[in-house]
């Protein structure tokens, strides 16, 4: 493949430098079909790039730069200053991400390629400006941007701390639930066999009583007869 050396726009380059001082720009351009776009990064040692894209497609019937699930971005990374040494080759979806460290200080040249992943893409075929690609970059040593991960880190795993703390709450809230359940059943089993027992000694106690009425009145009406 043929190298395509192209500087973007003044404004673009001048947004680029700034980025050496500013932690993180945000930026887009337009790409040719098939046509690789780049522009130079002049980056120190250890510099992180962390790079997020995303991809429009242009729909003649819209009119407009719409989201297209079937293309694809192509993104490598070339040490300019050392014979384009490929440091990143990415085949990336419609949106993605890319990160890179500079290994020594020196220009770097970012360059990206809209692809289609549909079979006989029409649009393939040299046309001009088809893909709108907004590109928003975080540039700065290595330490700064570990650290800031590390603070974002920290707040998610303060967080999850949180929600676990929330969780043994509801748990124990349960236990408790539960305990209480349990004790509510057993004071209604225990009062359902008392219940049961008093009515077995009534039954008892009424048939015991009936018997001896009947055996009295027996004894009475034989004593009359006898009389």
């Amino acid at each position: 493949m043929a190298r395509l050396r192209m500087r973007v726009p003044q404004a673009l380059t001048a947004f680029a430098l700034i980025s050496l001082v500013i932690p993180a720009q945000s930026l887009f351009f337009y790409l040719d079909a098939g046509a690789p776009k780049c522009f130079f990064e002049e980056l120190p040692k250890d510099t992180l790039v962390v790079g997020h894209y995303s991809a429009e497609e242009f729909n003649a019937q819209s009119g407009a730069y719409e989201a297209n699930p079937q293309l694809g971005i192509n993104i490598w990374v070339d040490e300019a200053f050392d014979n384009d040494h490929r440091v990143v080759n990415v085949k990336g979806a419609t949106k993605g991400s890319f990160t890179f460290s500079a290994a020594e200080s020196g220009e770097h040249k970012l360059c990206f390629t809209a692809i289609s992943t549909a079979h006989n893409a029409g649009w393939t075929a040299g046309s001009l400006g088809a893909v709108k690609l907004s590109l928003d970059m975080a540039i700065g040593t290595t330490s700064d941007i570990e650290s800031s991960d590390k603070g974002k880190i920290q707040d998610i795993v303060q967080k999850v701390k949180d929600l676990n703390g929330r969780l043994l709450d509801i748990k124990r809230e349960q236990m408790f639930q539960r305990a209480r359940e349990a004790e509510f059943r057993d004071q209604s089993e225990s009062t359902n066999s008392r219940v049961v027992r008093w009515t077995l000694l009534q039954l008892a106690v009424l048939g015991i009583t009936c018997a001896w009425q009947l055996s009295h009145l027996r004894a009475f009406f034989i004593k009359q007869k006898l009389t």
